[in-house]
């Protein structure tokens, strides 16, 4: 017979944003603890509210089944002495297997017989099991613990109650003073202290104590609630899904209500006003059915629709205090000039190694030229790349961005159209920022994607010259997702611009400022393994094969779009099998070419047609393959570079490269090092695993 198990841990409330992971856990490691156990068991299913993590489990069986299995011990020789009496292995293995001699058998196996029993285990009391479970609560790992009273237990929050049943059986533990039982609690204000007499009744029971348990079922209430209002008000409601998980891990009981402000306080930037209702209030903001922003807002009460008259008068006191310093801050922030704000940077330390923001700024500003510079902007684009530069984060110095850092840019565009920028410098500044995470909005402007770079660029150098180099899931400046948004900044715009030029932009610049502690050789290659890693990981992310990432990035990323076209043309050829010719000639060049030292090639050296030929193919190609690389077109290219296929395999086919006479050798190992050095261009083709079907 089968029944429900119940396990409900009581404490008080848990940071919200803590709570969806824990349940994971839970649920993910109950499953694992009952199949470790071998304890039959038919679905399990979490709840979570600020309160109280929980696990229900049907049809748990009363115990685990039996097991008989065939146990195998030493071979036969082994097991029986010269007398054909039982050795001590034989005996050992018996005992252990809690048989005695008696229950051996032999059973042959490829020709060897073995020592066998069969084995007996009876099944265990699931009852008597489920007291372990204690150490399954005890597993979950909280970003941040707490002790309390005298106890050494570390955990997210005091423990208060804990309810373990099997059925209606009370299953025995404690964690510190704890023990368990039947009784939980509901909520901290409508509901009472109850009793669960079985855990079947677990949700019926937390539904009269006004505790909706069940997190999925507590959300959907909310959005129940928020389109009937929305309907009878004939608002938008802006349901942000991170706020809504948020308020859904806040509340035990939701109801929603909605409040309004004053429209005085809509002069002020939208996405300040939305900042505020969100991040300090966790309201939702209210839109009209054309998308203006209303002076209304919509919250979620934890209990009943009892005043709530009272309780929206509470909240838009609240809001409006919060609304009033927005406001403040916003016309603060428009009072001087932007020189003026510009000159507080200086005193705003970016780094202490690395100067002022004012000296970060200087440096973006002078990468930006030169970025400017390889795309041969015209004088009034650059002009304005310059200028965006230069201002990208005067917005950092506005009491805005230093109530709501999470405005920086937003800000920052809107405080220079006020103060009479152009559009494209305004756009340039919010863009430079972006993405803000990954897979995130891209610069749309080419003043914000160079800018973009730019900041990017000096901020990854820059930390890793001073020593400062992510390591594990430890990356506190963000610098992986910066770098991997300079290379999608490169791709969205199809630059062709070699991602090791620009990094010897900034590598330069530092040297000449003298900013680095540590030596100019380790952080270039650093730096250029940091950014190969990240393009690996595009790359892949991007459906392409291991192998064929590292074919393609073997000699440095240079121009990523190309590199990523680059990888989808190999990517097909590996399959195709007219390839094959080619691929081979390549790969047999870059295997001898590595005996070569030099590219040094004379005519008069040649002893066959086929050296001669070969020569003669790759001098006619070479400027072409060189100009089709430049101009970005691979494909061409590879076509291109395939022309030297039959004149290599002739080549390896009339001539031994490894000649008796040196000079001989030396002079035909060069022509494959010339080669060689055209194809890596391309590719690594002998890092590619080969898979066409012939």
């Amino acid at each position: 017979m089968s029944k429900t198990v119940l396990f409900e841990l009581g404490m008080e409330e848990m940071p919200a944003r803590f709570i969806d992971e824990a349940l994971n856990q839970l649920t993910n490691n109950t499953e694992t603890w009952f199949k470790e156990n071998r304890i039959p068991f038919g679905t399990i299913k979490g709840y979570a509210t600020p309160r109280r993590l929980a696990v229900s489990i049907s049809e748990v069986a009363e115990q685990q089944p039996d097991i008989e299995e065939e146990a195998k011990g030493p071979a036969k020789k082994i097991a029986l002495d010269e007398e054909g009496n039982w050795s001590k292995a034989a005996i050992g293995f018996s005992k252990g297997q809690g048989q005695t001699v008696d229950d051996i058998y032999f059973k042959e196996i490829k020709g060897i017989e073995y020592v066998h029993v069969n084995k007996f285990i009876k099944g265990e009391s699931s009852l008597e099991l489920l007291t372990g479970f204690k150490d399954v609560l005890l597993s979950l790992n909280f970003p941040k613990n707490m002790r309390w009273g005298s106890y050494d237990l570390r955990f997210i929050r005091p423990i208060r109650w804990i309810v373990a049943l099997y059925g209606e059986t009370v299953i025995p533990f404690a964690i510190e003073n704890v023990t368990t039982g039947k009784t939980t609690y509901g909520h901290r204000f409508l509901g009472d202290k109850a009793t669960v007499a079985e855990a079947d009744e677990y949700e019926t029971v937390m539904d009269q104590e006004y505790v909706l348990a069940e997190k999925d079922k507590r959300k959907q209430v909310i959005v129940n609630q928020l389109n009937e209002l929305e309907k009878a008000k004939e608002w938008t409601i802006i349901k942000d899904e991170e706020l809504l998980n948020e308020v859904n891990h806040l509340v035990e009981y939701p109801t929603v209500f909605s409040g309004s402000f004053s429209e005085e306080f809509l002069e002020v930037p939208e996405e300040a006003l939305i900042t505020s209702m969100k991040e300090h209030q966790r309201y939702f903001p209210v839109r009209s059915k054309d998308g203006s922003l209303l002076p209304y807002f919509v919250a979620v009460r934890n209990g009943n629709d009892e005043y709530l008259d009272t309780v929206s008068r509470g909240n838009e006191k609240v809001l409006k205090a919060r609304l009033s310093d927005a406001q403040f801050f916003y016309k603060e922030d428009q009072k001087g000039t932007l020189e003026q704000k510009l000159a507080k940077l200086e005193r705003m330390v970016y780094q202490e190694e690395l100067g002022t923001l004012a000296d970060k700024v200087d440096r973006v500003k002078t990468i930006s030229d030169k970025i400017s510079s390889l795309l041969t902007l015209s004088k009034a684009e650059t002009s304005s790349t310059l200028r965006a530069a230069q201002l990208c984060k005067f917005d950092l110095v506005t009491h805005m961005v230093d109530e709501f850092s999470e405005l920086q840019g937003i800000m920052g565009e809107k405080y220079a159209r006020l103060f009479g920028e152009e559009e494209a410098v305004a756009v340039a500044i919010r863009e430079h920022y972006l993405p803000t995470q990954a897979g995130g909005d891209l610069p749309i402007t080419t003043a914000g994607s160079i800018v973009s770079i730019a900041d990017k660029l000096d901020t990854i150098i820059g930390s890793i010259a001073i020593g400062i180099i992510p390591t594990g899931s430890q990356d506190p400046y963000g610098l992986r997702r910066q770098a991997l948004g300079v290379l999608q900044i490169l791709k969205k715009n199809n630059w062709s611009i070699e991602v090791e030029e620009l990094l010897n932009i900034v590598h330069n610049l530092y040297a000449e400022l003298n900013l680095a502690s540590r030596s100019e050789t380790d952080v270039r290659h650093d730096v250029q393994e940091f950014f190969k890693v990240r393009a690996s990981y595009l790359l892949r992310d991007g459906d392409v094969a291991s192998d064929v990432v590292e074919a393609v990035l073997a000699d440095g990323i240079h121009v990523y779009p190309v590199a990523l076209e680059k990888a989808k043309i190999l990517a097909d050829k590996r399959q195709d099998p007219n390839f094959k010719s080619t691929q081979e000639a390549l790969g047999r060049v870059l295997n001898l070419a590595k005996k070569a030292n030099t590219y040094d090639v004379d005519p008069d050296l040649f002893e066959n047609n086929s050296e001669a030929e070969l020569s003669k193919v790759y001098q006619r190609i070479h400027e072409d393959y060189l100009k089709l690389i430049k101009e970005q077109q691979p494909e061409k290219a590879l076509r291109k570079l395939s022309e030297l296929t039959e004149p290599i395999h002739s080549f390896f086919d009339d001539t031994m490269v490894m000649a008796e006479d040196e000079n001989v050798k030396v002079n035909r190992l060069g022509l494959l090092n010339l080669i060689s050095r055209d194809i890596t261009l391309f590719a690594d083709f002998n890092a590619v695993q080969w898979k066409q079907q012939f």
